[in-house]
Parts: structure tokens; sequence; C-alpha cells
């Protein structure tokens, strides 16, 4: 198993005009993180438009990857169901096809309880060898994982780690004291990234870094290092950036910033629609203007 420490960047899928994978894209950007130097990739999360994406577009995006990485980082897919049998199927197929880890959410679309939220959670774990990394965003998905809960997963070897997005920066001194290093703890909201790294965790899963990895990796490693006041500059000057993490339509402007960096497109794929008139020249704004002022370091 790797330890779930360092930036772990949610990619997005990149799509053609045509609504096919761009995997040309794809490799550029995947080459600009590898090149920053992230220690991990997710696919097929909430940034990777993953409940649009095929089973075959996802064994293409792992493949893929999985070749373009070499080994020098793991590949972690998200999977996001509504069934254990699906979710059991992907996590066995996610091995087959590279990938090193899984990060996971609760059940989709049906509000499981706490004894069903474990019970779906355990029952993948015991089925694979792969570390997993439990995705707890009840602001987005209304199911939250208790500390509780985690008293129960953690009978799973392989359940290291959780991907912090509750939105309340306690959680992560609530998992160190109860927990101690047993589930490793990653950021999973880029605007509360400083502080939790601040307060211990371990790692970043990010979303701006998909066009600004450079930057993203510099801020967690100053942090680790204990330049705090350097870390901060950045951090200042990529807040309003960050901000669009936060948003419904974080898909459309984290690719839209991308495509102004010459990382991605901004196609996404239907229901979603690229952003047009006073919105995305709104968007455009404010990705401009901190381009105009990145901060050296």
């Amino acid at each position: 198993m790797f330890e779930w420490n360092g930036v772990f960047p949610a990619l997005t899928t990149k799509f053609t005009s045509c609504d096919e994978l761009d995997l040309p894209l794809f490799a550029k950007n995947l080459e600009a993180q590898l090149k920053a130097g992230v220690h991990g990739i997710i696919l097929g999360g909430t940034l990777g438009e993953a409940s649009v994406l095929t089973l075959e577009e996802k064994e293409q995006l792992v493949k893929f990857a999985v070749d373009e990485t070499a080994g020098k980082v793991p590949v972690v897919l998200n999977i996001a169901e509504g069934s254990t049998r699906e979710a059991v199927k992907q996590a066995s197929l996610a091995k087959q096809w590279g990938a090193k880890g899984l990060m996971m959410l609760p059940p989709m679309r049906y509000k499981s309880d706490h004894r069903e939220t474990v019970a779906y959670f355990k029952a993948v774990a015991n089925s694979t060898d792969m570390p997993i990394m439990i995705y707890n965003n009840p602001v987005d998905y209304k199911i939250e994982v208790t500390l509780n809960m985690f008293e129960e997963l953690i009978a799973c070897n392989n359940i290291t780690a959780v991907k912090e997005s509750t939105r309340d920066v306690t959680n992560v001194t609530r998992m160190k004291n109860r927990f101690g290093n047993r589930i490793k703890i990653l950021c999973g909201v880029d605007t509360l990234a400083m502080e939790e790294l601040v307060m211990g965790a371990d790692g970043w899963v990010a979303g701006l870094v998909c066009a600004f990895p450079d930057e993203t990796v510099a801020v967690y490693n100053l942090i680790k290092q204990g330049r705090i006041t350097e870390a901060t500059n950045i951090y200042r000057w990529f807040m309003p950036l960050l901000e669009l993490d936060i948003h419904p339509k974080l898909v459309q402007y984290i690719k839209l910033a991308e495509a102004e960096v010459g990382l991605g497109s901004e196609y996404v794929r239907a229901p979603r629609l690229t952003l047009e008139g006073k919105e995305r020249e709104q968007i455009l704004k404010i990705i401009r203007t901190a381009l105009a002022g990145k901060p050296a370091f």
C-alpha cells in the first residue's frame, strides 16, 4: 500500500468538441501535474464528471493514466455508485485496470443510515486489498461519515484515509484525537486547505491544482517545511481562485481556468453546459486578475 500523503489532484475529464475523451489533452495536464511534484492522482471524482462517464470511459482513463504516470505516483479511482454490488464490481475492475487505490463516496441517491453506510463501505473494503479513502462530504452528498462510523470502519485494515470535506476544520483535530495516524486526513475543500494542513492534515485532494499545479504543490510543501509566512503569501493570492472550487459549477469554472492556462478545455458533458455571457466574463476576470498578479516562489 502507498501512503496517503501530499497533493492528490482530483483531475477533470477532458472532452473533445464531439463529446469524446480527449486523451492527448489529458496527457498534457498529467505531465504538468507530475512535473509540479504531485503525490498521486484521482480519477472519476466530482470534478471528473463521474456521473456522466461510462464504464468503458473509466477503463480508458485509468489505463491511460497508469501508462502515462509509469509508476511515478499512484492512480486512484473514485467509486460513486448507488448499489453495493456495482461498487464491489468497480473496485475489482479498478484493480484489473491498474489503479492502486480507491476513493469512495457513500451510496448515491439513497440516503443510507449509519448501519447501511458502514455496511456499504465494509462490503467494498472486504472485497479488495487496495487502500481506500472515504470521501466525507455531507454538504454536497447529504450523508456524513461520523467519527462513530469510522470507529467501526477501521476494522477494515485497508480503509486508511478520509477526504475531509465536511467544511468543519475542527474535524481534523477530532479525527487526530480519536484515531491518531490510523486514518490519514486529506483536505477536500480548496478554501480550507492551508488551515487544515496547519492543523495536521496529511494531504490535499485539490481542485484548482488542475490549472495551477505548481502553486498548489508549493503551498503544501511550504506548510510541511514550517515556512508558514511564505505559504500564506501564495495562499492569499490563490484564494479568489480556490473559491471557484466551492460553487455548484466548479467543473465549468475549473475547466475554464485550465483552458486559460493551456492545460485543458472548456468542454463539459451534458447536462452540464459550458459557460456563456456575463457569468463566463465574471469567472474569466477572476482568473485573469490572478494570473496578472502571480507571486514568485
